[in-house]
């Protein structure tokens, strides 16, 4: 009878464990602890993170069982070691405001809008803490000179200079589907953001210099040899510069599902990969010799790793090049060794590599889409056995689409319906066609001025009559569908879902699968009932726009601010916030007065949703369809609705023409106040029993001049919402006024402090939920009232 040898397997004799140390459990179980550290509303004490530190790295180096729980507990304490330490680094929030001299390299592309130039500076390592070494983002306003390439101040990549700067600590706004300003400062290391002051004082001290000087003056000469418009697509493709996309070409790119192909993504860096494996083939073919020096298959491998870090260096290292890198690097490493090496260990190591690296880019939304696609092609994929090429193509298009719209459909809160057929076109011409050919005119342009413009003229050529057909496509009303804002659960339970579905066949209980998709399309909404009203009080900054929604109505009362620089409240935070509560059309639409802080986000709200009607005061600066009138009244769902002021021929006076709105229920009273100052609080006064509220947006943002004992008295609120911007320069709200109301017995919240403002009035009474902190966030740096 034959017996196996009693051979052992691991220290002291003992069988090692089944995880390998560098193997996908153990990659996946640190990526799940970086995510959770992420995740978490608050940051853990420093010595819990050491030990969860110390605690992973001893469980994970040893063999057995607990790897995967090591590797856990190591990827939770970096993740949180970093996230101190990055939290640590930015700009401390009681210096905010204050202007210091800082003098440092301009990194990246500068980004010129209207009336601004937005860039990235690393302070010199010589500068005094705690800017010594750090990532400033800074805004150049009136930058005569910033823009201009001929002028003498003119702002380029790479070159060094001396700013008296603003700075202030990282901070953005907290709405429904709105962008985490926040965590991507903390991604992307940024201890302070800013803007110059004294433009004329600043002063260059050294000339370009460095990778981006290279990238900028080829992004020039693209613009000077291609005359198409398609110029701006060409630089995207060729070096990564995105800055001559508008929001219509971002929306037409979204709507076909195309975002991840238009600028320098993995796809291209290992097309460019394989490139430069096959010209180190083919010439260690023809050089036989060479084989003695350096094998071939190793010779392939380096030239694949040298040849996609040159071109992510183009693209500015940008993290979707970066990924693909290591894992061309994790394969080429294995190969170097004489070890196989397969889709999976290559996957799980270049994850293990990128923790290590850039610990907090786990929450970016490219760096889940673009592991989960690779995962999902590397399990769901068919190996082994006859192969076609097209039927993997469209097989590896199934499953990129099924497997991400999940969390696509969480992180950007849309499905494009068009994106399968778009990419199934835009994959093999993009990158087989126009991007070799806006390479390959870089490459050339890289050895000799002006030899590459032939290639760039011939990439845009090829490039245009594919971007009118996807705009056609992007343009059908059937293109895009905008989800609703699900739960925190609905994601994982989405991604069980399409794993499943993707699952061979003969696998019971597929089709039950797509019911694990129903809390992410349709998601609860917490609409009122019957005779109930709904408030939401977005985080606009300084300006005002708040929803109300009965059970069957929308009314949005001002759309925040717009201001000269560019930046639009009404598009970047209220036309996303009412997709992400599911708001499809406005009822009614009222802009209080004409001032910008409150009706400038009107016309992209009007242009991306339907608005049935609008009104303003009479006199406004606004295309309103009819004015608001005192005594004008209807009823929604149970509820009323009626204008208190200004009355008919009353003059436009801005702040004191506001529309004054009440609405009542049988549960309670809205009182919607605009920017009335005391004058008008005094007239509204004669009829003091419509001012009763137990909800009241607090007038002109909580100004001194307003908010007056009388009117703060008469409506005896008991819950007091401000809404302002962090920090402004007027000071609101006022501390004066704060205590007013408190001491008339109401709770004031003001969206500094707590974010977009959800407030419920119906058969359960008042009830209200504070938006930071409902899903607070550990760099989150909610701003307290006035004492």
């Amino acid at each position: 009878m034959r017996r196996s040898a009693n051979v052992p397997h691991g220290p002291g004799g003992g069988r090692a464990g089944p995880w390998p140390a560098f193997g996908l459990a153990c990659a996946a179980a640190l990526l799940g602890g970086v995510v959770a550290c992420l995740f978490l509303p608050a940051l853990a004490p420093a010595p819990l993170r050491w030990s969860a530190l110390a605690a992973g790295l001893l469980l994970w180096a040893r063999p057995g069982r607990w790897r995967p729980l090591g590797a856990l507990l190591a990827g939770f304490g970096w993740a949180a070691l970093h996230t101190g330490w990055a939290l640590q680094a930015q700009w401390p929030p009681p210096r905010d405001g204050q202007e210091v001299q800082v003098r440092g390299r301009v990194v990246g592309l500068p980004e010129h809008e209207a009336r601004r130039t937005r860039f990235l500076l690393r302070v010199d390592r010589d500068a005094p803490e705690p800017l010594r070494g750090r990532l400033l983002q800074l805004a150049w306003y009136d930058d005569f000179g910033a823009r201009e390439p001929g002028a003498r101040l003119a702002l380029r990549p790479g070159a060094r200079w001396s700013f008296q700067a603003r700075l202030r600590t990282p901070r953005g706004l907290a709405n429904p589907g709105g962008f985490d300003t926040g965590r991507h400062a903390l991604a992307q290391r940024i201890a302070a953001t800013g803007y110059v002051r004294a433009p004329a004082l600043a002063r260059q001290l050294a000339p370009p210099a460095g990778i981006d000087a290279w990238r900028g003056r080829l992004a020039g000469r693209i613009d000077r040899a291609v005359a198409s418009p398609s110029a701006r697509f060409v630089r995207a493709l060729a070096l990564g510069d995105t800055r001559g996309l508008d929001d219509a070409d971002w929306a037409a790119l979204r709507a076909a599902g195309l975002p991840h192909l238009i600028a320098i993504s993995g796809v291209h860096v290992g097309l460019v990969a394989g490139f430069a494996a096959g010209l180190a083939m083919a010439l260690w073919w023809l050089l036989p010799g060479l084989g003695r020096h350096l094998p071939r298959p190793q010779a392939a491998a380096l030239a694949a790793v040298r040849g996609a870090a040159g071109y992510a260096a183009v693209a500015g290292f940008a993290l979707p090049t970066v990924r693909t890198v290591l894992m061309i690097a994790a394969a080429a490493l294995a190969r170097s060794l004489r070890r196989p090496v397969g889709a999976w260990p290559a996957l799980a190591l270049a994850l293990l590599a990128l923790r290590r690296a850039a610990p907090l880019g786990g929450r970016r939304a490219g760096f889940g889409l673009s592991f989960a696609g690779g995962a999902g092609l590397v399990g769901c994929l068919p190996g082994g056995g006859h192969r076609h090429w097209l039927r993997d193509f469209l097989a590896a298009q199934g499953v990129a689409t099924l497997g991400l719209l999940p969390l696509g459909a969480v992180l950007f809160l849309q499905a494009s319906l068009a994106g399968p057929l778009a990419n199934l076109l835009a994959i093999p011409w993009w990158s087989l066609v126009v991007v070799p050919l806006a390479l390959l005119g870089t490459g050339l342009e890289a050895l000799r001025a002006g030899a590459g413009e032939w290639a760039w003229r011939l990439a845009a050529w090829c490039f245009d009559p594919s971007w009118r057909l996807f705009t056609w496509m992007a343009d059908s009303p059937l293109a895009l569908a905008w989800l609703p804002e699900a739960r925190a659960w609905a994601l994982p339970l989405a991604v069980l879902g399409a794993f499943w579905l993707l699952l061979p066949r003969g696998v019971p209980g597929r089709p039950l699968a797509a019911l694990l998709w129903l809390p992410l399309l349709c998601p609860p909404r917490e609409l009122p009932g019957p005779g109930g009203v709904e408030l939401h009080v977005f985080d606009v900054g300084q300006g005002l726009a708040v929803l109300v929604r009965t059970a069957g109505h929308a009314l949005l009362y001002d759309a925040g601010p717009a201001v000269r620089d560019g930046w639009d409240a009404g598009e970047r935070v209220v036309v996303p916030a009412l997709r992400a509560l599911g708001v499809a059309r406005l009822d009614l639409g009222v802009a209080s007065h004409g001032d910008q802080d409150h009706a400038g986000g009107w016309p992209a709200v009007r242009q991306a949703l339907p608005v049935a009607r609008l009104l303003a005061p009479a006199g406004a600066p606004v295309a309103a369809d009819a004015p608001c009138l005192a005594g004008t009244a209807w009823t929604w769902d149970g509820v009323e609705f009626r204008f208190l002021h200004p009355p008919r021929h009353f003059p436009y006076l801005r702040n004191e023409a506001s529309c004054v709105l009440r609405i009542h229920t049988r549960h309670g009273t809205v009182l919607l106040a605009g920017d009335v100052g005391e004058v008008v609080e005094q007239r509204l006064l004669r009829e003091a029993a419509l001012l009763r509220a137990d909800v009241v947006v607090v007038p002109h943002h909580g100004s001194r001049g307003s908010s007056s004992p009388g009117f703060v008295a008469a409506t005896g609120a008991r819950l007091a919402l401000v809404a302002a911007g962090h920090g402004n320069r007027f000071g609101h709200p006022h501390a004066d006024v704060v205590r007013r109301w408190r001491h008339h017995g109401a709770e004031v919240l003001a969206t500094p402090g707590s974010g977009a403002i959800r407030v419920w009035l119906d058969g359960e009474g008042l009830a209200v939920r504070e938006r930071r902190q409902w899903r607070p966030r550990l760099w989150d740096r909610p701003a307290p009232l006035p004492p």
